[in-house]
């Protein structure tokens, strides 16, 4: 069909970057609730370092989008008091490397508060990470700190791969009473992408992204489009591969997942952070319990390797790329047992 003769899109679809789609999402957030404020290092005057909240103090003025001093313990320890106070944070921490200094208010603070009150002071904070790697940043700067989030009880972890994904995940997560991790993929802020802002789809669980019958791709963030891009190569030989986007890192979708693997009978976990003690053998746990009796191989996982998380002359050898996703794949499809 020609361009003439095409279908036109959807009214309530455009085509933008994921730093576009969070834009508008924090915007309409702003807009919808009275008691949503954004903080945090350089995200009033500024913007945001990413430029995420771009414009957001201009429009909604200096009391709802603030700038905060260099102190990434300040910014939680304040989240958590506005929402003893009724408000609904949504604090940024400025790169994912400097959450660290905040790890005490995080999982004494914020991940508790509900718990020890017995309900009565509900922690609706949603902190925004600029996550992972992929822009060739100095130490610090890029980092994978999903298995420590998810391991908190009282926390919730979220990880957008598109911006689709994005705007409807973070509209979500800042609705929800409950403290939500998160995790922006920052070498995707700038990825185009269609969002149709009228999706009625359910923000929650995992979501197949490529349906496909000889393996499951398993991955969340970045990861997610360079398993696209796997499968792709892949299929050139004749290899259908699933991908699916696990989407929510905590609570994971135990029953999608399952499902996905059950039809493929193979799976291949990728994530940027260290194999040890990684989110991907929690997934890996769960495949094996789900589907042990329809597995046709040991579930295989590509991740980064047991070092800190390098400066960017290092990341390409760090990163899982298209050819270790590839023999992680083969070995699974040419595993023989006994």
């Amino acid at each position: 069909m020609d361009a003439a003769g095409a279908a036109a899109a959807p009214a309530s679809v455009e085509t933008i970057s994921m730093q576009a789609a969070l834009n508008r999402a924090l915007a309409e957030i702003l807009t919808e609730d009275e008691k949503a404020v954004v903080l945090g290092e350089d995200v009033g005057r500024l913007g945001g370092v990413f430029r995420i909240t771009d414009g957001l103090q201009k429009r909604f003025g200096a009391d709802r989008v603030f700038d905060t001093p260099l102190a990434e313990s300040g910014i939680l320890g304040m989240s958590v008091g506005l929402a003893m106070a009724g408000f609904h944070p949504i604090p940024e921490v400025q790169f994912d490397g400097f959450a660290y200094p905040a790890v005490n208010q995080i999982i004494t603070q914020l991940a508790r508060m509900n718990y020890r009150s017995r309900g009565t002071m509900p922690m609706p904070v949603t902190l925004r990470v600029p996550s992972f790697g992929g822009i060739r940043a100095p130490e610090h700067h890029g980092e994978s700190l999903e298995a420590l989030f998810a391991h908190v009880p009282g926390l919730q972890v979220v990880s957008p791969s598109s911006p689709h994904e994005a705007y409807h995940l973070l509209k979500y997560s800042a609705a929800r009473p409950d403290p939500v991790i998160f995790m922006e993929p920052k070498s995707r802020y700038w990825q185009k992408g269609a969002v149709d802002f009228d999706d009625s789809g359910s923000p929650l669980g995992s979501k197949v992204v490529r349906p496909g019958k000889h393996l499951t791709l398993v991955a969340w963030g970045a990861m997610v489009a360079r398993c696209l891009q796997v499968a792709e190569l892949a299929a050139e030989d004749g290899i259908d591969i699933e991908v699916l986007d696990l989407r929510w890192l905590k609570p994971i979708d135990a029953e999608g997942l399952a499902a996905s693997v059950s039809r493929t009978r193979r799976a291949v976990v990728v994530h940027e952070a260290p194999l040890t003690a990684g989110l991907g053998a929690e997934v890996a746990a769960l495949i094996t319990q789900h589907c042990f009796d329809t597995l046709r191989a040991p579930v295989e996982r590509v991740t980064g390797f047991d070092v800190p998380y390098p400066s960017g002359d290092l990341e390409d050898e760090y990163i899982p790329n298209i050819d270790r996703i590839l023999f992680g794949i083969q070995r699974v499809l040419e595993y023989r047992r006994g």
